[in-house]
């Protein structure tokens, strides 16, 4: 099946200032999301990647390694848990960048300092930083549309004409892979090899779960309800293609953030699901 392109949104997406360094990018961010202030955002210590969107926005991510400090029973300091941490593959989920900043600010307390980390809050910058966020980046693309799931070049455009009625919100791209945003994605999947994969959206307000291991029954007031496969999704393409457990909690409000406490708490079950379900070693071959 050919797909025809929908409207781009270039047009709508603020473009990057030439040379953008963090301290620039973390004052647009603070006059975007929810709850993040300009001196919190400078605080994570946001790197660059080397990865730059469609639209020429830096994506920025942060490293943590293992804390040399004391550890919880049962961890290896000499094989870290790996976990990828993502927020805002779509732009228009403000909420879903903005709890990704804020637990930033507890990755070296409690069980989270055991792992390994690699967090990247902002995955989405054109439809974050668009006049009007939008969902798709600045070609037009859903990035958890465009990861080469199998049979991709048959399945995504027949589920996207004949199940969203050719949504332009999401429209899969032309071949997997298109967007400098999911090339970087599956690079560093390759590269870092990451034992579990957690990808923030909203607004359901539930968990999804994608790969081995068991799923996780609740994080917070969040319970597991599985919304289906997609062909193209992050959650496919890893969790059940590469077998590495893809969780994807979506937030109850794309606008609006949990409360404090209630952001703990999806961060502190989602900790112990991983220290209970995640095993310390390569979940494929593949990923030795």
């Amino acid at each position: 099946m050919t797909l025809g392109a929908p409207a781009l949104h270039a047009k709508t997406t603020t473009p990057a200032p030439p040379k953008m360094d963090a301290a620039q990018w973390c004052q647009q961010l603070s006059n975007r999301l929810p709850g993040l202030s300009n001196a919190a955002c400078r605080d994570t210590a946001l790197a660059p990647t080397g990865a730059r969107s469609r639209n020429g926005f830096p994506i920025l991510m942060r490293k943590y390694a293992p804390s040399a400090g004391p550890r919880e029973a049962g961890t290896n300091p000499s094989s870290p848990i790996r976990i990828l941490l993502l927020g805002g593959i779509h732009g228009d989920e403000l909420t879903a960048s903005a709890i990704v900043f804020q637990w930033m600010q507890q990755m070296q307390s409690g069980s989270a300092r055991n792992f390994q980390w690699e967090v990247v809050p902002v995955l989405n910058p054109d439809g974050l930083m668009a006049a009007k966020p939008n969902r798709v980046n600045a070609r037009g693309v859903d990035l958890n549309r465009n990861f080469p799931t199998p049979n991709w070049s048959v399945e995504a455009p027949r589920y996207w004409v004949k199940e969203t009625g050719s949504d332009p919100r999401r429209f899969p791209a032309k071949a997997p892979l298109s967007e400098p945003e999911t090339r970087w994605v599956n690079d560093e999947l390759a590269r870092f090899k990451p034992h579990v994969i957690i990808s923030v959206h909203a607004p359901f307000g539930l968990l999804d779960f994608d790969g081995p291991a068991p799923a996780p029954r609740r994080f917070g007031r969040l319970a597991l309800n599985p919304v289906g496969v997609y062909p193209g999704s992050l959650g496919n393409y890893s969790g059940k293609f590469r077998n590495v457990p893809v969780i994807t909690i979506e937030l109850p409000n794309a606008m609006a953030m949990p409360t404090d406490a209630e952001a703990k708490k999806i961060w502190t079950d989602m900790l112990d699901w991983i220290n209970r379900n995640v095993a310390n070693k390569a979940v494929v071959a593949s990923n030795d």
